[in-house]
C-alpha cells in the first residue's frame, strides 16, 4: 500500500486563498507567470505521493470566474519546430493541445502571445491558424538589450512597442508549454501597459518547486535539482529574503539571479517594488500540505535515482551531455542516494545474468518483487506485466494467462505482413491479446481486472525499452527506468 505525505485537499485550499490575497494586494488585478505542468504534473506526484497530477487545474477551478489564460509561445520554438519532450510534439501543437484542454474543463482561454515576434513563414502560418479558429492572437517583440537595458526597456520604444493583451478577468494565468518562452516579460509587458491606462495591476510567480519554505538540501528539492539538471539549475539560499527578513528560504539561481533586473523594472513601472526578494514573488503553498516528511523524503530519493538512470540512458542515446550525468551523480551524493536504493535494479540484473538475456523486474506497491525474461513469444517487458498481474490477482504461475494459440498469429502477421523482424510480442499487443482472451476467459478477465493497481509501481529493464513499451508502461503509472545498454549491437534501434 502506497503511503501518503501530502494533503492535496489542504494544499488546494490554501493555494487558492494564496492567489486571491495576492490579487487583492495589487488592487484587483494580477498576472501570474505559471511554471510547470498545469496537467499532468507527474514530478509532483511521485515526490509528493498524495499529490494529484491535475492539482494545479483543480486550484485554479476554484478560482474559475476570475481566471482567464494567456498562453505564450516564442516564435524560435516555432520556426525549429521545438519538441515538448515527453509528449513528443511540436510547441505550436501544444498550444492547441492545452487551450483545448482547458476549454474541456470550463477555464476561459482569452488569447495566445507569440513572443520574440519573427516574419518567418511558420510563424506567419501558425499566427493565421489560431486568427481562423477564432483565437485572439497578440505579438510582442524583441527589445535591443533585453534585459540589461531597463529605460529602454520600460519605455514606449522597449514594452510600449508590444501588443496589449486585451483581458476581462481579474486573474490572468501566463503559462506556456514549457521554459524560454517570455512569460515573465509578457507579465511585465501588460503591467506597463495597464500603468500608462491607469488600471491598477501586479505580478506574481507560481513554481512548485524548489519548495521555499523546506531546507536546501532537503530531498525533495533535490529532486527538483535532479528534474532539471539538463538546465543546470542549482537551488540556492535566497540571500535578498535573508538580508530583508533575516529568514532563510530556498530559491533557484535562474530567479535570484534576474531578480534584481525584475525589481528595477516594476520600480520603473509603479514607482516602487511590492518585493524585496524572489521568494517574495511566489505564492507556493506546497511545502505547507506535507504532513510526513519522512514518506516525501523517501519518495523524492526514489525519484533522484529514477532521474540518474533515466539521464545516462539520454546520454547513450547522445540526446544528453556527459556533464549532465556528472551534475545527476552529484545531487545522489547531495541526497545519500545510491544505485542500491532502488531494488528493482538489482532484481532485473540477477533475473538477466541467470537468463542469459534481457529482464525485466517489477516492486508492486505491496513491496513484492517479480520478475520476466525474454522468451521466444514474449519480451521481458510483457512476460513481467503479466507475471504481476497473475501475482495480484492470485493465479497460479502455472496458468497460462494467453493461449500461444492467440500469440501465434500476431507474431505470422508482424513477421509475414508487418515487415517487423523481431516476434516477440510487445507490451501493448500483450495487452490486446489478454483483452480478447478476457471476452471469453474468466481467469484472463480476472488478471485484467487489476491493470489499475499497477499504478505506482517500480519497473526496470536490462536493456534500453523500445518506444512502444516505455509508452504503454508510463500509461500504466509505472515509475521506469532502464540500464543504459542497446538488446542488440545494430546501429539502428529503433524506439
Amino acid at each position: 500500500m502506497l503511503k501518503l505525505g501530502f494533503d492535496n485537499e489542504k494544499y488546494i485550499a490554501l493555494q487558492s486563498q494564496k492567489i486571491k490575497e495576492r490579487i487583492k494586494y495589487f488592487g484587483g488585478k494580477l498576472y501570474l507567470e505559471f511554471g510547470g505542468k498545469l496537467f499532468d504534473d507527474f514530478h509532483a506526484s511521485r515526490v509528493l505521493p498524495g499529490f494529484s497530477p491535475d492539482s494545479k487545474v483543480k486550484m485554479l477551478l476554484k478560482l474559475k470566474d476570475q481566471a482567464e489564460i494567456v498562453i505564450v509561445i516564442n516564435s524560435s520554438a516555432i520556426e525549429s519546430n521545438k519538441k515538448r519532450g515527453d509528449l513528443g510534439i511540436g510547441y505550436d501543437q501544444d498550444v492547441l493541445r492545452l487551450i483545448d484542454a482547458f476549454r474541456t474543463i470550463g477555464l476561459y482561454v482569452g488569447s495566445v502571445v507569440i513572443t520574440c515576434f519573427s516574419e518567418h513563414s511558420s510563424v506567419l502560418l501558425f499566427e493565421k491558424r489560431l486568427k481562423n479558429l477564432g483565437i485572439k492572437v497578440y505579438r510582442h517583440y524583441t527589445i535591443e538589450n533585453y534585459p540589461s537595458d531597463i529605460p529602454h526597456i520600460v519605455s514606449k520604444e522597449g514594452f510600449g512597442k508590444n501588443d496589449y493583451v486585451k483581458t476581462s478577468r481579474s486573474l490572468v494565468v501566463v503559462t506556456a508549454p514549457g521554459p524560454g518562452s517570455g512569460k515573465m516579460a509578457v507579465c511585465l509587458s501588460q503591467m506597463f501597459h495597464d500603468h500608462l491606462k491607469g488600471i491598477k495591476s501586479g505580478y506574481a510567480k507560481f513554481e512548485t518547486f524548489p519548495i521555499w519554505n523546506l531546507p536546501l538540501k532537503h530531498s525533495v528539492n533535490l529532486a527538483y535539482e535532479a528534474a532539471t539538471a539538463d538546465l543546470s539549475d542549482v537551488n540556492m539560499i535566497d540571500p535578498f529574503h535573508l538580508e530583508a527578513y533575516g529568514e532563510t528560504t530556498v530559491n533557484y539561481n535562474r530567479d535570484i539571479e534576474i531578480f534584481p533586473v525584475l525589481n528595477s523594472m516594476m520600480q520603473k513601472i509603479l514607482g516602487e517594488s511590492p518585493y524585496k526578494s524572489p521568494t517574495d514573488m511566489g505564492v507556493n503553498m506546497a511545502g505547507y500540505a506535507i504532513f510526513d516528511d519522512d514518506v516525501v523524503c523517501q519518495a523524492a530519493n526514489q525519484e533522484i535515482v529514477r532521474r540518474y538512470c533515466k539521464t545516462k540512458v539520454l546520454a547513450k542515446l547522445g540526446v544528453a551531455e556527459q556533464n549532465e550525468v556528472l551534475n545527476q551523480e552529484l545531487i545522489m551524493q547531495k541526497a545519500g542516494v545510491s544505485l542500491s536504493d532502488r531494488k528493482v535494479i538489482d532484481a532485473a540484473l540477477k533475473k538477466s545474468e541467470k537468463t542469459g538475456g534481457p529482464a525485466v523486474a517489477i516492486e508492486l506497491n505491496t513491496g513484492e518483487i517479480i520478475t520476466g525474461k525474454t522468451s521466444s513469444l514474449l519480451g521481458a517487458c510483457a512476460s513481467a506485466l503479466l507475471n504481476a498481474l497473475k501475482t495480484l490477482a492470485e493465479i497460479d504461475d502455472s496458468v497460462n494467462l494467453i493461449s500461444p494459440a492467440v500469440i501465434e498469429p500476431v507474431q505470422k502477421l508482424k513477421i509475414g505482413y508487418m515487415g517487423n523482424h523481431n516476434p516477440r510480442l510487445h507490451t501493448d499487443e500483450i495487452l490486446i491479446a489478454l483483452s480478447i482472451c478476457a471476452a471469453t476467459d474468466s481467469i484472463a478477465a480476472k488478471a485484467l481486472e487489476q491493470l489499475p493497481k499497477l499504478a505506482g509501481c517500480e519497473l526496470h529493464s536490462t536493456v534500453i525499452l523500445a518506444a512502444s513499451d516505455e509508452h504503454v508502461l508510463r500509461k500504466l503509472g509505472f515509475n521506469v527506468t532502464s540500464e543504459p545498454i542497446h538488446e542488440t549491437k545494430k546501429l539502428y534501434h529503433p524506439r
